[in-house]
């Protein structure tokens, strides 16, 4: 006969696991606000926690620790305390595991659904368990707990997230899970395709990221010359840097503008710039003709390519058509007030400076090349007041203390 009395009471087991509750709590609330400021992404990730129901707490404690729960009314288990990390790529996955690993004492990390085919329907998601950090215990006098209570960190992707939810809801929390191999199949089908757009997001996050490189590498180069032809000198500050070696991304993205776009402006980078302008004129010929912000984005890269061969005729129409597409683009009415300034236009520089800041006035480039322009036309009054507010604005190198020094000579005193 089975011996009754070595049966768990649940009544008792809910008494103690519910007087636990509030400590659980309080231990995961702190250790969540560690984590938000611990952990450091471009893409902030957002949280969620929650700990354990006393229904699954004692479904969970039957089925894989009934022998201890005989002996104990208050068993631990590792996924009491759990706080999701919800990332938007992938890539940000494994950063999130360093930084964890780096911040806190782990004691097991899990890559749930890593081995799974692809006609199976799990999960993904990391599981890092951590020791409490001594910080995040109760500040009250409570029960002692056990030693080997952690708390869990899962890391997921919105998608590997929004999946885990469903499939909660459809397999474990039913009675009745899909034995029909349609069914299945559909749920695989839904598993794959959240799996493919996570790959294709973080494809195109990838893609952003090496045009980004580009462009400013670019960018960096017009201003170098800009800064040569301005002021005669040459500023330490406005070197190029490292060329990057940029390859085609995806297979998704191949024959695109986006694509072309890349093209373009690596060759640009690497001294091409007659490819680079082929490129931009294929874009802005191309039928049916791109939409307007693009066609102003291509007119901005073009009129750039063609200040590099110096054909600032070119450059300045380019710029001039790249407002008309776009007239809140702030910077090709800046990179209009350059070439004027080269072309020594400066009242018309001055004009082109102004309706940059007026778009944005947080530009302290554009401040002080307008401080350069007032300057070559005596206004030095104007000049003081551009070249302080780029100052103000963070801008603190060889240029200004070059202008700086001229102001000096005309004021004839220290300013």
């Amino acid at each position: 006969m089975d011996n009754l009395n070595l049966l768990p009471s649940k009544n008792a087991i809910r008494e103690t696991y519910e007087s636990y509750k509030p400590v659980l709590q309080e231990i995961m609330e702190k250790v969540e606000d560690k984590l938000r400021k611990t952990i450091h992404l471009a893409s902030n990730p957002t949280y969620k926690s929650r700990v354990k129901s006393f229904k699954s707490y004692y479904r969970k404690v039957l089925r894989l620790k009934a022998e201890e729960a005989e002996k104990s009314n208050f068993v631990p288990l590792t996924d009491m305390m759990g706080i999701r990390v919800i990332c938007a790529f992938l890539e940000d996955l494994s950063e999130v595991e360093r930084q964890v690993k780096e911040n806190f004492d782990v004691k097991e990390v899990e890559y749930k659904g890593a081995q799974q085919s692809f006609r199976e329907f799990g999960y993904e998601s990391v599981h890092v368990l951590i020791a409490i950090p001594n910080d995040c215990f109760p500040t009250v006098n409570v029960k002692p707990l056990p030693e080997s209570i952690v708390c869990e960190i899962q890391i997921r992707t919105i998608l590997q997230d929004a999946w885990a939810e469903v499939e909660h809801e459809l397999v474990y929390k039913s009675e009745f899970t899909p034995f029909d191999m349609p069914l299945r199949r559909k749920l695989a089908s839904m598993n794959a395709s959240l799996s493919l757009a996570d790959i294709i997001f973080q494809e195109i996050r990838d893609y952003q990221k090496k045009l980004q490189g580009e462009v400013e590498a670019r960018r960096a180069s017009f201003y170098e010359k800009a800064d040569e032809l301005t002021m005669n000198v040459s500023f330490k500050d406005a070197a190029l840097g490292e060329q990057k070696n940029i390859h085609r991304v995806s297979p998704y993205v191949r024959g695109t503008i986006d694509d072309m776009l890349l093209d373009a402006i690596h060759a640009h980078n690497h001294g091409d710039l007659t490819r680079a302008v082929q490129i931009y004129t294929e874009i802005l010929n191309s039928q049916p003709q791109p939409a307007a912000p693009v066609m102003s984005v291509i007119h901005k890269h073009r009129g750039m390519a063609f200040f590099a061969k110096s054909e600032y005729s070119n450059a300045l129409q380019d710029f001039l058509d790249s407002v008309k597409f776009d007239p809140a683009s702030f910077r090709s009415y800046y990179y209009i007030g350059i070439v004027y300034g080269i072309m020594n236009e400066n009242q018309k520089a001055i004009d082109a400076f102004t309706k940059s800041i007026d778009i944005n006035q947080y530009q302290s480039h554009a401040r002080f090349r307008r401080a350069v322009s007032y300057y070559n036309i005596g206004d030095y009054n104007r000049s003081r007041i551009d070249l302080d507010a780029a100052i103000a604005l963070g801008l603190d190198g060889d240029e200004c203390k070059y202008l700086n020094d001229k102001l000096v000579e005309k004021f004839g005193m220290k300013m």
